[in-house]
């Protein structure tokens, strides 16, 4: 009768025991491609945000070339604007994702870059999406 108890309680618990293994598999996988996602995710904005403050700095160091020979005041305080963005952008944390303030400091640099625009009346149109990206007037 021991044998038939012991067969019975195998049988009982054998469901629980192939949950828990169905579990512990499942979580397993889960992770390694939840890493996976997570890494590729992060590349891809990481990749975003990189061409985005690219076409800033460029757009920066242009129109510093083409200001640098204008000495108005209007051109002092564009000027003063456009040192204000550059030495932003050189301070931005590239190499340090975990930075506390990283959207802080990349939402400044967009303000700053909205009210360079604004000054030099030129209408940027910056695109992330398939079809192109870029900076455009």
């Amino acid at each position: 009768m021991a044998g038939s108890q012991d067969m019975f309680d195998a049988i009982v618990m054998a469901d629980e025991r192939f949950h828990g293994e169905g579990y512990q598999q499942g979580y397993e996988k889960g992770s390694s491609l939840g890493i996976v996602e997570g890494r590729q995710h992060g590349t891809v904005h990481g990749a975003r945000t990189a061409s985005e403050i690219g076409c800033y700095q460029g757009f920066a160091l242009a129109w510093k070339c083409l200001l640098c020979t204008c000495t108005s005041e209007k051109d002092s305080k564009k000027l003063k604007v456009l040192e204000s963005l550059i030495a932003m952008i050189e301070k931005f944390p590239y190499g340090d994702p975990t930075y506390e303030k990283l959207q802080e400091d990349l939402e400044k640099i967009r303000g700053k870059f909205k009210q360079l625009c604004a000054l030099l009346k030129v209408q940027p149109d910056f695109r992330t999406r398939s079809e192109g990206s870029g900076l455009s007037f």
